[in-house]
């Protein structure tokens, strides 16, 4: 063997037998969607378990890659080295001579689709939502697709348009948004109507983490940290060569020669949706040659007010909605993206622009009477590089860099009465920058284990602004006044690997955070009481700090237990601090506390795995005490606009202060996947899932806005091409409400089907080499589903019955 071909192994550019080294796998799971429900239907398949596994084994996939879990990137094979200080064999100093191309290993066999993926080699808990399971399942929003995984939900303010994803509970400033490796931006944290700048067309891959593997992207991530991924900044030049195979996963092409030709790779992504008159389109171009890729996408959607099943207001029915429609839910979203990487011999290091833009309606009573809808703009830019230097003691050095500069106008009418006052409300603006690098550590044997460690700097800033064109100057025009805030950062990951069969992660992150901005000095009943107020700048600071431990054990059949505990602290966010007006996405007059201290998490989690042969599972249970849980109070007075109208008869706000109280937070998720037997050349089998969260205060009463127990279950048949499934999803009643406005939402039943084809092609036909195509019912018992965790679910249902259409061709 090579040098460089030693070299181009540990740098994980080679497919070796269809696995990807060099990045965290999934085991032997395979892509597709997941779901469980009674245990009765693991009963009715188990008897035909054994005498499936004699006649044909449940189809293995090329392990899928996740990325966002831990800065350690584990090798598969780690040679021992002793405690004291080693030179290492000689490589080739010579780094201009380039990497030899690597013999092709044979190609392994095509994928199936519709295999439950489960990461077994992560001390958190990782969701991942591989590609093709997102063309299947499309969605405007990262919280629609992520709707009905165990666990999780999205905020649904407006379905298609707005809906961020809410895990275990737990949501906006508590859960994290990446993309590529930095802050998606935008302001979907500072209001449930806007949405998240992150289009599911251009996405490759969707990792939700829990566990300790958020101390990686700050205490703001104390809930998890939803990772989306695709190919804007390459790390790796386009695959045009036959025995490369991906099946839509990332499958690292030999490194860059003096003698690579150049290569071109295009794909397209449609669909069309029933339900709302949907289109959507996108384009995706690589191509490379020599040390250089590139990578440019464009895509748009436009959707009308989509179809309900009954009447959407409960409180007030009588008001007109007309051909069976939610009234004001029409959205438009484009986006366009280019970037190119330099990959050398030890590394890369490229940059990408992307521009979002979404024009959407916000759907319910206030939003259809003043035709409110929101115009979004993004534009941001990324760098990344990544760099394996011939150094005995570094492994890798990583880096991330961003700038966002993010601007939406709230429109609508100031008089519903009068057309000719419609014009911009509120304007929302971000301007956001990081930068976050991280070093890896060669592995060493510490003689009681061999020891990995990873440590990161993560340094960041923001300026926020809320204005309002409507009395401009006045004490409470907007949300807030102008605010910005800096942030730096430290962490450190220790994995420890006592056995093939036992391995431990201790991880520690400290931060310091530094917050400037203005609020009003309110009384302490908070009832207007005549006096004049003026506005009191503001500095508050704070160090938060948090660790975690973790333990990985394999155990007897393929599985691995975990257990983890973790400690983590978090500063309060802008709109916790500053808030002083009416925010019209959740009805409220909301106040901020400049008083408020760092909140606190203890949790502790244990979980049970299994990622091979033909029942797969996952189960995990979770106990969270969190010490100064900040929230909004609503303390039961109604306000308008004005401080001064509080505690009007005729007001429609409701006053929220930003408090903190102790909370208990506990739950668990259970999700499997049985191939039952082999039936007509494929195989079919059932899958289950059950999600369940009990979120109280310390004196018993119930946090607000939780997500109901649900649990499902479905059959399923595919080969090598085929995919169908049936699935029903059943989730109970929330009667678990808060004391003040929130009411109880009714349980529903969410049915879907799902057939779907992927092929080779002739590229002969019409240059096409590979396509994927096929039709998903959604809500096919058209059920009135309202989601508990929305501000508006007593006005807003969620689509009814529908069928999308899509097609999916690589070139």
């Amino acid at each position: 063997m090579t040098i460089e071909l030693r070299r181009a192994q540990r740098l994980g550019r080679l497919s070796l037998g269809g696995a990807s080294f060099g990045r965290a796998s999934l085991g032997r799971a395979s892509l597709g969607r997941a779901s469980l429900g009674g245990a009765s239907l693991l009963l009715l398949g188990a008897a035909a378990t054994p005498a499936f596994s004699q006649d044909k084994p449940a189809s293995e996939l090329p392990a899928v890659t996740v990325t966002a879990p831990s800065p350690i990137v584990r090798r598969p094979v780690v040679p021992s080295r002793s405690t004291s200080r080693v030179a290492r064999a000689a490589p080739a100093r010579n780094r201009e001579r380039t990497a030899e191309a690597a013999p092709a290993p044979p190609p392994s066999p095509a994928p199936q689709q519709g295999v439950l993926p489960i990461v077994t080699n992560q001390f958190a808990t990782v969701t991942v939502v591989p590609n093709e399971e997102i063309r299947r399942e499309g969605g405007g929003q990262l919280g629609d697709l992520l709707f009905s995984k165990p666990g999780i939900t999205g905020s649904s303010f407006a379905p298609g348009a707005s809906s961020r994803p809410i895990i275990r509970g737990l949501d906006v400033n508590r859960v994290g948004i990446v993309e590529n490796g930095t802050n998606a931006g935008g302001a979907s944290d500072l209001g449930e109507d806007h949405f998240v700048p992150i289009d599911t067309l251009a996405t490759n891959q969707v990792e939700v983490v829990r566990g300790p593997a958020a101390l990686r992207y700050g205490s703001t991530s104390i809930g998890g940290v939803v990772s989306a991924t695709n190919n804007r900044i390459p790390d790796a030049l386009p695959n045009c060569g036959a025995p490369f195979q991906s099946y839509g996963l990332p499958v690292k092409a030999p490194l860059a020669g003096a003698g690579t030709s150049p290569c071109v790779t295009a794909e397209t992504r449609s669909a069309f949706s029933s339900v709302d008159r949907g289109i959507e389109s996108g384009l995706l171009l690589d191509t490379g040659g020599g040390n250089f890729a590139f990578h440019a996408d464009v895509y748009g959607r436009n959707t009308t007010d989509y179809s309900i099943p009954s009447y959407p207001y409960l409180a007030d029915q009588t008001r007109p909605v007309t051909n069976g429609r939610q009234p004001n839910s029409a959205t438009r979203s484009d986006g366009a993206s280019i970037g190119g990487s330099y990959i050398f011999q030890g590394g890369y290091i490229g940059a990408a622009i992307t521009q979002n833009d979404s024009l959407y309606h916000i759907p319910g009573i206030d939003g259809a009477d003043h035709n409110t809808r929101i115009d979004a703009h993004q534009t941001k830019i990324n760098v990344k590089g990544e760099y394996h230097p011939d150094a005995a003691a570094i492994d890798a050095i990583r880096f991330w860099a961003g700038a966002t500069d993010y601007r939406h106008n709230e429109i609508g009418l100031a008089d519903t009465a009068d057309p000719t006052t419609d014009g911009v409300r509120q304007t929302f603006t971000n301007k956001e920058q990081e930068i976050r690098i991280e070093t890896q550590l060669m592995p060493f044997n510490a003689r009681f284990a061999e020891v990995t460690t990873a440590f990161g700097f993560q340094a960041g800033h923001q300026e926020l602004t809320a204005p309002s064109p409507d009395d401009p100057g006045a004490l409470f025009n907007g949300l807030w006044d102008p605010n910005r805030n800096y942030r730096v950062a430290g962490y450190v990951f220790n994995e420890f690997k006592f056995s093939e069969q036992t391995r431990a992660q201790i991880a520690g992150r400290i931060e310091h955070v530094e917050l400037h901005g203005s609020t009003p000095d309110f009384p302490a009943d908070f009832l207007p009481d005549g006096a004049p107020q003026t506005s009191i700048v503001r500095n508050p600071s704070f160090t938060p700090k948090s660790g975690s431990i973790g333990l990985l054990q394999d155990l007897p059949g393929g599985t691995v237990g975990s257990i983890t505990a973790q400690y983590v602290e978090r500063a309060p966010k802008p709109a916790e601090l500053f808030s002083r007006g009416g925010h019209d996405a959740t009805a409220t007059f909301d106040i901020g506390n400049p008083n408020l201290t760092i909140e606190t998490a203890k949790s502790v989690e244990i979980g049970l795995r299994k990622a091979t042969g033909p029942f797969r599972f996952e189960a995990t249970a979770y106990y969270t005490h969190f010490d100064n849980f900040i929230f909004r109070r609503l303390t039961g007075v109604m306000c308008d606009g004005e401080f001064a109208s509080c505690g009007a008869p005729d007001a429609e706000l409701n006053q929220a202060v930003y408090s903190q109280r102790n909370a208990n937070f506990r739950g668990g998720e259970f999700q499997s996947q049985l191939d039952v037997g082999a039936f007509h050349g494929g195989i079919w089998g059932i899958e289950n899932q059950l999600d369940v969260v009990r979120a109280t205060f310390t004196d018993g009463t119930n946090v607000p806005r939780i997500p109901p127990l649900r649990m499902g279950g479905g059959v399923f048949w595919r080969d090598d091409n085929w995919l169908m499934r049936v699935n029903l999803l059943h989730a109970f009643a929330q009667n678990n409400v808060a004391v003040i406005a929130e009411t109880p939402t009714a349980g529903y039943n969410l049915l879907k089907a799902e057939v779907s084809y992927k092929t080779k092609l002739d590229r002969n036909w019409f240059g096409a080499r590979e396509m994927i195509a096929g039709l998903v019912g959604n809500n096919l018992l058209n059920e009135n589903i309202r989601n508990s965790v929305s501000y508006t679910k007593d006005e807003v249902l969620m689509p009814g019955i529908g069928v999308r259409a899509f097609a999916n061709f690589k070139f």
